[in-house]
């Protein structure tokens, strides 16, 4: 393991963004929207929810000011900008980031991260509803705007409809383009905030006695505490923006982050010590007692700037929500790359690769904010409801960060210090917010429930195909095809039979693709291509290796496309037979009918996609049969293969294999030379949801081995054929592996 830590480092180091004045204010933009509209409504929720104003005392505000600001110091300052942004994987944050780290540690720690991961995708449906809602209602501060919304919450819900709507359409211009415009408004937007903080201030300096974490803890655990431990419920909603933080790390880089969260997090102190102030000297203010939904972010401001303060926290709600937004882009796509969650379609609508947009992610948390605000309609019934599955996630960051820094960054002792403070600290604020499940909790807690049901069965099913997975090396085959694309006694199919896969390796291919060309009614071409699409780190890449065997038939090709390249396929393939024949590696085709002058030298094609069907015969439990079933109805939902490789117009063929005018030249490719180990195996690590496959794993492969053509020389998804375990009476129990720190732990 602890060479581990050296390659870790290295490769957090490489494509990370720099910082720079620019990408700064990209920053602002697009990360501290969610914490920067936080003054809106925290302060509101602890004086309802403290009896009111009248009710309430000078050293009830200090006290929760101090509980405000010590919380962003701890738990935002220290917990994510200080310890996790550390732990990034290739520039990335967030939690799913965090496990592909520490994943080899321990087998269950998939748990925490599906919980943890779930929980933080469904908050970010709750974000834009709660803080656009605050904003609209805050016009009820100024008279006209009263008039306007009146007492009934039916305009403010058009109006935030209308807003949301808005936004999730500006998703496809991508986040950098949105954080330039989003940016300055920002900066802005923590200025105003520091400004109207520290004028507000002035009226009370005796409130910087709440820099002092002792008046927080007096009030919390004093009799002036009305709200009980519930108030720290409320506090919590200061700080709901760190995971957002921590996921959006890989869209603008950590440099910039660690640049800009000072200005931010002062502007948001003055803020919050400036409401306080000026609560202490309105406790005895009549008005404000009988004023219906109290609250002082707007009631600070003088009259005439209220309105200004009221479209301009609106314009800051809508940013807000984008923080939420691009960290949940960011989540899934680290969720597809650890099996966790189906391929979707992605773009990349900047340079940069850790700004991208998923459509079918952005659709989906359309609708449901747009649900949310139906169902709740104001913001004191979403501010009841919010922060409660958050409470979830951070508890599960805590747990994986303490594996993170006992494992890979050798510190067992402050691990523990670090798991045992911060484990309690967030665990106070996830038991007071337990009270908000009967008040609205509920709906984010199911949509995490049915977050991770998706990633439970995803994760289960692939378990399950991996266990009937075996590949087989390609030149023991290499007679049959040559026979195969010999024999006139089989009708040719295409001139070039291409089929793509998903597998790494130059030399082997799956069980199941050879079993289509030569069993499942034999496939007869005149060339078969292998192909594989590999996205690099690089915007622009166009790039290829092709593996000949010796053959002038047979070709097993991986394409290195940059990740903004449109996947092509048909396109690049043909450019790739054109190389080959050009520099003889294979025939011509030559074509003796078409409609054009000079037709070419390449032949037809017909690509062929793989797609895993459970049948009747298969071998499995009846439970592992729906998690089957509903893998490959989720897979269904998620859209065709055909498109997202650009074969919507190619003759394609869907093969379900058991579970056992003038145009635009494209871009040339450029060859390079196939190295046979330069391609690693991703390495396939059981954990909880795959252990008890091990033994169906053993009896795969000792079928394999006795009854395939080169069996002995198949491999597993590591890469190698793995050793199978025996009992004393010959029958195969088990597959040994290595464990994650090279014993035999793993077996």
């Amino acid at each position: 393991m602890a060479s581990t830590v050296p390659a870790v480092a290295a490769k957090a180091g490489h494509g990370a963004i720099p910082f720079s004045l620019g990408m700064s204010l990209v920053t602002l933009g697009v990360v501290y929207g969610d914490i920067g509209t936080s003054p809106l409504y925290v302060m509101k929720a602890i004086v309802a929810g403290n009896g009111g104003i009248a009710s309430l005392t000078k050293d009830t505000i200090i006290g929760a000011v101090s509980l405000i600001i010590w919380t962003l110091m701890l738990i935002t300052t220290v917990k994510y900008v200080l310890i996790a942004m550390r732990a990034d994987n290739h520039n990335e944050g967030g939690i799913f980031a965090l496990f592909s780290l520490v994943k080899r540690c321990s087998r269950y720690l998939i748990v925490p991260a599906m919980i943890g991961g779930a929980a933080l995708l469904a908050d970010g449906i709750l974000t834009p509803a709660v803080t656009v809602t605050t904003a609209i209602e805050g016009l009820r501060t100024i008279e006209v705007g009263h008039a306007f919304l009146g007492d009934k919450p039916t305009v403010v819900v058009i109006i935030t409809i209308v807003i949301l709507c808005g936004l999730f359409l500006l998703q496809r211009a991508g986040t950098s383009n949105i954080g330039k415009l989003f940016g300055p408004v920002m900066c802005a937007w923590f200025l105003f905030l520091g400004i109207s903080g520290l004028c507000n201030l002035t009226l009370d300096w005796d409130m910087l006695r709440a820099l002092n974490p002792l008046r927080g803890i007096l009030f919390l655990f004093g009799p002036l505490n009305k709200a009980g431990f519930a108030v720290l419920g409320f506090v919590f909603l200061a700080t709901t923006g760190a995971e957002a933080l921590y996921s959006d790390m890989g869209h603008v880089g950590r440099a910039n982050v660690y640049a800009t969260w000072p200005f931010v997090c002062a502007c948001l102190f003055l803020n919050y010590l400036g409401q306080g102030a000026w609560i202490v000297q309105n406790i005895g203010n009549t008005a404000l007692v009988a004023a219906e939904g109290f609250n002082p972010f707007f009631e600070c401001l003088p009259q005439e700037l209220r309105a200004f303060a009221v479209v301009f926290s609106a314009v800051a709600g809508l940013i807000a929500s984008q923080a939420l937004i691009t960290g949940s882009y960011t989540l899934v796509s680290e969720a597809t790359r650890l099996n966790l969650m189906p391929h979707l379609r992605v773009t990349y609508p900047a340079e940069t690769k850790g700004q991208l947009y998923i459509p079918m992610v952005n659709t989906i948390m359309w609708v449901g904010c747009i649900g949310v605000v139906l169902m709740f309609q104001t913001s004191e019934n979403l501010e009841a409801a919010y922060g409660l599955a958050i409470t979830l996630t951070m508890l599960m960051t805590t747990l994986l960060l303490h594996v993170y820094l006992s494992k890979l960054e050798h510190q067992p002792f402050w691990s523990w210090v670090f798991l045992l403070f911060f484990g309690a600290l967030e665990g106070c604020f996830f038991i007071s917010s337990l009270a908000k499940f009967v008040h609205g909790g509920y709906v984010t807690l199911i949509m995490a429930a049915l977050i991770f049901c998706v990633m439970f069965i995803w994760r289960r099913g692939s378990a399950i195909e991996r266990a009937q997975s075996v590949y087989l090396p390609v030149k023991l085959y290499l007679g049959q095809l040559s026979e195969l694309s010999r024999d006139e006694t089989v009708p040719i199919l295409a001139d070039n039979l291409v089929f793509l896969t998903n597998d790494p390796s130059q030399d082997k291919l799956d069980r199941d693709i050879l079993y289509s060309i030569l069993d499942k009614r034999p496939k007869r071409a005149r060339c078969y291509f292998f192909v594989t699409v590999k996205v690099t780190d690089e915007p622009f890449t166009h790039e290829y290796t092709c593996n000949s065997f010796g053959t002038d038939f047979v070709f097993r090709v991986t394409l290195h496309l940059g990740f903004k390249v449109n996947q092509r396929v048909n396109t690049y393939i043909r450019q790739v037979i054109g190389d080959l024949i050009e520099s003889n590696e294979m025939d011509p085709q030559p074509l003796r009918y078409s409609i054009y002058r000079d037709p070419g030298n390449v032949g037809d094609f017909k690509f062929v996609m793989l797609r895993k069907l459970l049948t009747p015969e298969s071998d499995i439990s009846n439970r592992d049969r729906s998690i089957m079933a509903l893998k490959y109805a989720i897979r269904r939902v998620c859209g065709s293969p055909a498109q997202w490789y650009g074969l919507a117009t190619s003759s394609v063929i869907f093969e379900y294999v058991p579970l056992f005018s003038k145009m635009r030249p494209a871009t040339v490719l450029e060859r390079r030379p196939v190295e046979l180990e330069e391609e690693e195996f991703e390495e396939e690590d059981v954990d909880v949801l795959s252990q008890d496959l091990v033994g169906e794993m053993a009896d795969v492969m000792a079928a394999v081995e006795k009854g395939v053509i080169g069996g002995e020389a198949s491999a597993d998804r590591t890469g190698t054929h793995p050793r199978i375990l025996f009992d004393e009476n010959g029958n195969p129990v088990g597959i040994g592996w290595p464990g994650p720190f090279g014993d035999d732990s793993g077996q």
